[in-house]
């Protein structure tokens, strides 16, 4: 059974960017911009690494491989954003739920008053996760910043979560 672990190996980050830059090259025609602005973004994040109120959270395969990140970022105060959720395909059902329970119960643990994140229209099987786990849909705009134009969502979870994944 895969493990969850906030201690990550050598090569953990480039797995994470390679997830995203193959997962939505494939299903949304994202390019080399996208896989530049996640390499440049985790790469500063792991930087500010270890910090008290900031986590990155790996599934790991029985032999240690990484499939799948999931990150907690409470470097802006008192709401902290859920920020490069990827799974590798073949690891998809339940694994996921399992990681945004660990940086959610990290962000209640810390007294967040709110957990954040952005994401885009048409991740339904992602939008299904994030409202089982007490996130709600705030804002939508059309917008570029990942290389493709795509509707713009932001959802939030006020603290204390009361629908949490269980896992």
């Amino acid at each position: 059974m895969p493990r969850i672990t906030d201690a990550p190996d050598p090569g953990s980050l480039g797995r994470i960017i390679g997830l995203h830059a193959a997962w939505y090259a494939r299903h949304w025609g994202f390019g080399l911009p996208f896989e530049a602005k996640v390499a440049a973004e985790l790469g500063a994040f792991a930087c500010s690494l270890p910090r008290d109120d900031s986590r990155l959270f790996l599934a790991l395969g029985e032999a240690g491989e990484v499939l799948g990140g999931i990150a907690l970022d409470g470097r802006e105060g008192a709401r902290a954003r859920i920020r490069w959720f990827i799974l590798a395909e073949e690891a998809r059902g339940g694994l996921g739920r399992r990681l945004l329970g660990a940086a959610l119960d990290f962000a209640d643990q810390r007294g967040f008053e709110a957990v954040w994140l952005t994401t885009f229209a048409g991740l339904d099987a992602a939008r299904r996760l994030y409202e089982s786990a007490g996130f709600r849909l705030v804002e939508e705009a059309p917008e570029t910043g990942w290389g493709v134009q795509v509707l713009g969502q932001r959802f939030e979870r006020p603290f204390p979560g009361t629908h949490r994944p269980v896992g």
